[in-house]
């Protein structure tokens, strides 16, 4: 599918509701990500991956983004070592392993089967035909709109191959 090409780096997330009626311009995906709440420990990895301006930057970004509690599955210490400075490129490759060039949208890929290449370069499996499924986590909120890009809210972390 052509929506999936290489691209920047971006992760994040939000919640539907972020956005008032009084806006008249969607948050960049890591301000909706910020504003949402339950997205703490997605927000803290970006910023110690050293991703937040390229996450505000233009995009456009797809971004299978895990909740907190989605993190709160990985094995105990996980995301304390992860965060550590010297595992900083491995942070950066399950970042960017979330993330697809362009802007997808649900209606675009419903009932396919896929393989896409993500920013960190591995292929994630997407399988929408019954829901969505990103590798081994189901998409529990699609299509959240921000003027970079569109938002997939996961319940598990996804990891490439290391």
């Amino acid at each position: 599918m052509t929506a999936f090409r290489t691209s920047l780096i971006a992760v994040s997330a939000a919640a539907g509701l972020l956005l008032g009626a009084a806006s008249a311009k969607a948050a960049d995906i890591v301000d909706t990500a910020v504003s949402a709440g339950p997205f703490k420990t997605l927000v803290a990895a970006v910023q110690a991956a050293g991703l937040v301006d390229t996450l505000k930057g233009d995009g456009p970004f797809t971004v299978f983004a895990p909740t907190d509690d989605a993190f709160a599955k990985l094995p105990a210490g996980t995301v304390e070592d992860l965060l550590m400075p010297e595992n900083k490129d491995k942070l950066v490759a399950i970042l960017t392993y979330h993330v697809v060039p362009g802007k997808v949208m649900s209606g675009d890929i419903a009932g396919k089967e896929m393989a896409v290449a993500s920013v960190q370069g591995d292929t994630i499996d997407v399988n929408a035909t019954s829901g969505v499924m990103v590798d081994d986590a189901s998409v529990v909120t699609a299509d959240i709109e921000a003027d970079n890009g569109v938002i997939h809210v996961i319940d598990s972390v996804i990891m490439p191959s290391m």
